[in-house]
């Protein structure tokens, strides 16, 4: 199964606790909770472009599975990482949070980030 596609949040799970966990002002996390992000990805064999749209942000992500990619975060933090890929789950660590991404069915992608205790959960669509 192909993650190729795009994809509209749907619901989410302790944004709040988990944004102010990696420190994004209060500001920017009551601006971000109500808004439906989009994300596009373009899967090419091991090769994947992940573009998230929040809001007028964009985050372009590219990377190759196993391969050491300049991956930007959530706060604009650039950091090197190696994204693997475990059946249907892609699985990356930054700076101590552990984000799984997993294509639940052809149509739900569900991204879990873990920092310490919280768990921020992420439901998407595809549209």
């Amino acid at each position: 199964m192909s993650f190729s596609g795009k994809y509209q949040l749907e619901s989410q799970e302790n944004f709040e606790p988990f944004m102010k966990a990696i420190g994004l002002p209060d500001e920017l996390i009551q601006k971000g909770k109500d808004i439906k992000s989009f994300s596009e990805i373009e899967e090419t064999g091991d090769n994947f472009k992940v573009t998230v749209t929040t809001g007028t942000k964009v985050l372009v992500n590219s990377f190759t599975i196993g391969q050491e990619a300049d991956i930007e975060t959530i706060t604009g933090e650039k950091l090197k990482a190696v994204v693997n890929r475990e059946g249907k789950k892609l699985k990356v660590s930054l700076k101590g949070i552990e984000s799984v991404t997993e294509l639940v069915d052809g149509n739900t992608i569900v991204n879990t980030m873990t920092l310490g205790g919280i768990v921020y959960k992420r439901i998407s669509k595809r549209v």
